[in-house]
């Protein structure tokens, strides 16, 4: 079982859509409050470049994904999300995305967003929700779960970890300029990463 990340996109356009005001509502309190739309522009874009120009591998894909949001998402999401699926692009092998596949590209993703933004757990950033889903991912493969099982447990840790930044006060990024008005308020970034991983699972019938 593998997943396509052709699906994928198209899950997680329709998802950042459907929770875009949300998005927007949570930036609002803590951010720029673009966030939801910059994002809803961003998949929009990924989803109709993909069709005009279907690539020919799984990593062909992720890395018209990666180019394609650094060009149409504004603030700092594009360039975090561009460098997530370009880096991504280049850890993805033959097999494409299967649970190990996945892991190691999600992983390397995660890495990239690390030395771009500097971040780490704990700092109230999208971080929040990536890192654990992806040792969820890990852990998962280690144990020899197939996709379906590894993307239960990673969107889990995406979600409590989401929730986790709620009562955290921001240290990176324009909500840290808001000190402790930041607690109480739920991360935008954090909340539009578990929208990614949900896509994922959504994507595997």
């Amino acid at each position: 079982m593998t997943l396509d990340p052709i699906e994928w996109m198209r899950e997680f356009a329709a998802l950042v859509d459907e929770n875009a005001d949300a998005l927007t509502e949570f930036d609002a309190a803590i951010g720029d409050a673009d966030h939801g739309s910059n994002m809803r522009r961003g998949t929009a874009a990924v989803v109709a470049a993909l069709a005009e120009s279907p690539p020919e591998t799984p990593a062909a894909a992720l890395k018209q994904v990666g180019m394609t949001l650094i060009r149409s998402v504004g603030g700092a999401s594009g360039p975090l999300y561009g460098t997530f699926f370009l880096r991504a692009a280049s850890a993805c092998g033959e097999n494409g995305l299967d649970a190990a596949g996945f892991a190691a590209v999600v992983r390397a993703g995660l890495d990239g967003i690390v030395a771009r933004g500097k971040a780490e757990p704990g700092d109230k950033t999208m971080l929040d929700a990536l890192s654990p889903a992806v040792d969820a991912l890990d852990e998962s493969v280690r144990a020899g779960e197939e996709l379906v099982q590894a993307l239960d447990a990673a969107l889990a840790a995406a979600e409590k970890g989401r929730d986790a930044t709620t009562p955290m006060q921001a240290r990176k990024g324009r909500a840290s300029y808001l000190g402790e008005r930041s607690v109480g308020h739920q991360d935008p970034g954090a909340t539009s990463v578990t929208l990614l991983i949900r896509a994922a699972r959504q994507a595997v019938r």
